[in-house]
């Protein structure tokens, strides 16, 4: 358990920028951005919804061919599951002496065999500081784009184990208004114990903390962070504070979880967006118990595409909607990220293990046909049958109805909430499980 001074700082701080953020949002949402030639500019940034694009436009998943025997396996680019046990085995690769070295001399006492060396968990230089092995600490890191009386950190939440292990990175809230992230990232920082920890956990809860504090998706400037990464020193405002936080964290990082939520008034089930063309992370998204998977390559200037590109496995955990905190998707997330620990080694407990979920990379979201007000008779998580009726839309004048059905047999992954859509808006996320090869 972390110490118990971290956890009263913590949770003032947030407590008291939660405050801020409810007063600040009414406000937020009322201002218009000024200058037609500006506005131009940043409205094309605001058109697609990345939330259905980075399954809309995904490359289509490979198929698995069978393997052939000369076939050179690809090493992973993040470290494998290691024994809980800190004691490193012998390397096979050391050849012993010739024979006539190891006969011993009349007379001679033969040495009983030496201990494997103990491997030592090293510490963790990190923003400036150096973080010892068997601690937990709260760093700040700032991307310098204020004045500097005016500069406001960014908690970063480190926990360095007492055993050697890969290090794992948390992201929440690169887009300001995703509240669930925030808390999965505290629960699960939290809840870790250093003495009893191999590897190190890197928690930034709050990546976006202007948009976070004015309850806005985006940045100050109304770009959206997750098309940036990883950014440049010397571009603009999203360019340089995505560069920073890649270079000063993620860098770091051998493997991340970047969590989001649904966004414009949509919610996900509890799933992990994965590139499963990429050998390493398709491994990595075993960990994960009982949460779907759904195949997306994501795309240039996401936080998961670059770190994939930087050599750093990583995933994105989609968990309900923004602008509201719920105990349920928040329990899945935390569950999950604990089955991904207790898999790569880095923790130890008595898990049990669910029913693991198909991979759903069929999937395709269901759009409306006409305008109107957006009906729901559907759940999240419901399965659903080919022409099965989804929802419908109501024309408020003319008293039309317009159903809108399922174009395939699969599962509600993802979906609008009840709102006035117009034609083309996608309202249902519908999954198809994957056929699964034989292993």
């Amino acid at each position: 358990m972390l110490y118990r001074w971290l956890t009263p700082l913590f949770r003032a701080g947030l407590i008291s920028t939660l405050c801020g953020s409810l007063v600040v949002l009414p406000t937020a949402y009322a201002e218009q951005s000024a200058g037609s030639d500006k506005q131009e500019v940043l409205m094309a940034e605001l058109v697609g919804d990345e939330n259905v694009e980075d399954v809309a436009q995904s490359e289509p998943l490979q198929l698995l061919k069978p393997q052939e025997p000369s076939a050179p396996v690809k090493e992973p680019s993040f470290p494998l599951k290691e024994p809980s046990a800190s004691i490193k085995e012998p390397s096979a690769s050391v050849e012993k002496p010739p024979a006539e070295v190891q006969e011993p001399s009349v007379g001679a006492t033969v040495p009983s065999e030496q201990p494997a060396p103990r491997e030592e968990a090293s510490s963790l230089t990190l923003l400036g500081s150096e973080v010892p092995p068997g601690t937990a600490t709260r760093l700040s890191w700032s991307p310098a784009i204020q004045g500097a009386g005016l500069s406001q950190p960014t908690p970063v939440l480190v926990v360095n184990g007492a055993r050697p292990g890969p290090t794992l990175c948390l992201t929440g809230a690169v887009h300001g208004d995703e509240l669930n992230g925030i808390e999965i990232i505290r629960r699960t920082i939290y809840d870790l114990e250093p003495a009893k920890l191999s590897g190190r956990v890197i928690g930034v809860p709050i990546v976006n903390l202007p948009g976070f504090q004015q309850g806005s998706r985006y940045l100050p400037d109304r770009r959206d962070l997750n098309r940036h990464f990883p950014g440049s020193p010397d571009g603009n405002l999203a360019d340089r504070i995505a560069h920073s936080l890649f270079e000063n964290v993620i860098r770091h990082c051998d493997m991340l979880v970047d969590i989001h939520t649904g966004s414009l008034k949509r919610t996900n089930l509890p799933q992990l967006r994965a590139d499963m063309n990429n050998p390493d992370v398709a491994e990595l998204t075993r960990g994960f118990d009982r949460m779907a998977v759904v195949h997306s390559t994501g795309s240039k200037g996401m936080l998961r595409f670059a770190a994939i590109d930087a050599g750093i496995c990583a995933v994105t955990m989609e968990a309900g909607e923004s602008l509201r905190i719920q105990e349920h998707q928040i329990k899945a997330g935390v569950n999950s990220l604990t089955s991904l620990m207790d898999k790569e080694g880095m923790i130890s407990r008595m898990f049990v293990w669910g029913d693991p979920e198909p991979v759903y990379y069929d999937s395709e979201w269901v759009r409306a046909e006409h305008g109107g007000i957006l009906f729901s008779e559907t759940r999240l998580g419901d399965k659903v049958d080919k022409g099965e009726i989804l929802g419908y839309v109501s024309d408020p004048i003319t008293n039309a109805q317009h159903r809108i059905r399922a174009s395939s047999n699969g599962r509600v992954i993802g979906m609008a909430v009840d709102q006035v859509v117009m034609a083309g808006f996608a309202a249902y996320h519908v999954g198809t499980e994957a056929e699964v090869p034989a292993e």
